[in-house]
Formats: structure tokens, sequence, C-alpha cells
């Protein structure tokens, strides 16, 4: 049998108000208590220094970005991910020259920066503008090593999409990492996507054989144009789509509860990153790919490239 390589994994959630200060006060409390429970890994949610200001189109609204280098915010967590020992994927509104784009820092347990991510699938929905303020991202899928393991880490919207787990996966991603930002929908007051959203990253999990981390903002955030109640439900999947843990539930199972928590809190799952890599190569999913044939998922009709003249 090979040689056990466990790594503990943390999902967070918390309210978010124009407070700023508090809410980086929350995040490090968190992170400090997951680290104090043994997590190697901590997911903070998407945006989380400001509300999730992309609900209405406000041009003041772009003073809030900042640049990667001599970033306070960036500096804190960096800083902290060094004293407790810990690797941090730190989403921020970065802005590069005159460019604008929802990105990610992955800091190690040193303190230094791993690497840097910006969001490749921008959205623009009722209460989710972010087509306003984000450039598409320019990085491409990543992958980043971490003294505990090399993770895919990428941002809300792109979870939603396949495409994105599998090109990290096939990079040599261990675990997937998605800090989120996602709640009710402005237009629909009856649609609740909570249980599509986990069914589709549990999904990720399970077609690629790696574990999976979420993390979601929680509260009722109003903006000009309406509000988004966050739900929260942050969790952790197991390499077959298994829940591992869910925040504010006490056991694991097989299926996400559809009820989920709305409080501030961490959960913690730990993995032999070793016996899944095993796991993987054995159930045949990399095996058996067949790039050659897979031409229509690049393009954006599925006609795999090929134009006839014929009408």
């Amino acid at each position: 049998m090979p040689e056990e390589r466990k790594v503990t994994v943390a999902c967070t959630q918390f309210s978010c108000s124009w407070d700023k200060e508090a809410n980086l006060a929350k995040a490090e409390k968190l992170v400090r208590d997951a680290a104090t429970a043994g997590a190697n890994i901590i997911l903070l949610q998407e945006l989380f220094e400001t509300p999730y200001f992309c609900q209405d189109q406000k041009q003041e609204l772009f003073e809030l970005a900042r640049p990667f280098e001599g970033n306070p915010v960036l500096q804190r967590f960096a800083d902290l991910a060094k004293e407790l020992q810990v690797a941090l994927p730190i989403s921020y509104f970065e802005r590069a020259n005159n460019s604008f784009f929802n990105s990610l820092a992955v800091f190690d347990a040193d303190g230094s920066c791993a690497g840097r991510y910006r969001k490749s699938h921008i959205p623009d929905g009722c209460g989710y503008q972010e087509k306003f303020y984000f450039n598409p991202g320019d990085t491409g899928f990543q992958t980043f090593q971490t003294r505990f393991a090399k993770i895919g880490v990428a941002i809300c919207w792109d979870q939603w999409f396949p495409e994105a787990a599998r090109c990290m996966a096939l990079m040599g991603a261990e675990v997937l990492f998605y800090p989120t930002a996602i709640g009710s929908e402005p237009q629909d007051p009856t649609l609740n996507s909570y249980p599509h959203w986990t069914r589709v990253m549990c999904g990720h999990a399970g077609a690629n054989l790696v574990p999976l981390v979420a993390s979601n903002r929680i509260g009722e955030e109003k903006a000009d144009s309406g509000k988004i109640t966050f739900y929260g439900g942050s969790f952790i999947a197991g390499p077959t789509g298994e829940i591992k843990a869910q925040i504010g539930k006490k056991t694991e199972g097989e299926f996400i509860d559809l009820t989920p928590e709305r409080k501030e809190a961490f959960a913690t799952a730990t993995f032999d990153l070793e016996a899944i890599r095993w796991q993987r190569a054995s159930w045949g999913l990399f095996r058996d790919r067949r790039p050659d044939l897979y031409g229509p998922i690049l393009t954006l009709d599925g006609s795999s490239g090929k134009r006839s003249g014929a009408i």
C-alpha cells in the first residue's frame, strides 16, 4: 500500500457589510479557528472584503479595486498564512492599469505567493452584473503547488463549467477549490439554485476523482436594484462526489442536505491524497480519455471547427 499523504481542508462562510475591517476580522477569525482545528488549506469566500457589489452598475465602485503589488489585504493574509503555517487562496478585486479582474492569490504556508488566477467566466444577469466590472481573466486555468498539495482554484461562475474542473485535474490538481457568492435570484424569488449548485460541483469531484471545497457567503445584501439572500451551505465533497462535510451538519452523507445552514462557521475534512491518486489511476478515467474526439468542445456551436460552404 502507498504511504499515506494526508491533508485537511476547510470551507468557511460569513456575512459581509460595508465595514471592511469587520469583514476582514471575521475572515481572519475563521482562518484561525480552522487552523486550530487542524486545517492545512483554508478557503474563504469570493470578494469577502466588501458586500457583493455587482448587483448594480456603479462607476464609483471601481474605486474598490487595488493592484496586486502593495495590496494591504493580500499582505495581511500572506502574513497570516505564514504565522499559522497554512495555505490560503484569497479572492480580491484587482486593478491592473486600465483593466479590472475578479482575481485570486494563493499564499503558501511560508507566506509566499504560489501564484495568481483571474476569473475566466464572467456572468451577466439580474443581480450578478459582473461584466460591468471585470475583464475576462487572461491567466487560463492553473494549478498551484503548496506545501500540502497541488491545488486548482477557480471562482464562482467558473464552477458551472465542467471544462474548468477537468483542465485543472489534467494539470495535476489534487484538490479543487471554489470561492463563491451565490444566493437568491432577484428576477425569481421562488428559484432555489442551491441543490443545482451543489450537485454540479459534486459532479466535478466525482468525474475527476478529486476532493472539492466550496465556500459561499451568507446574509441578505441590499442594493439599489434589489437584494440577494446568500444561502451559504458551504461544503466539502469527496473524490466520488460524496459529501464529506457541510457547514452546520453533524454527519457526512451521500447527498447534500437541501436545507443549508446560514451561520458563520467552518467545516473540515481530511483526505489521503496518495490513496486517492491510486484510486484515480485504477479507475481509468484519465487512461480512457479520447482527446482526439473532443473537437466540438473547442467551438461555440459544437461544429468541431469544420465549416461547410453548403447552405
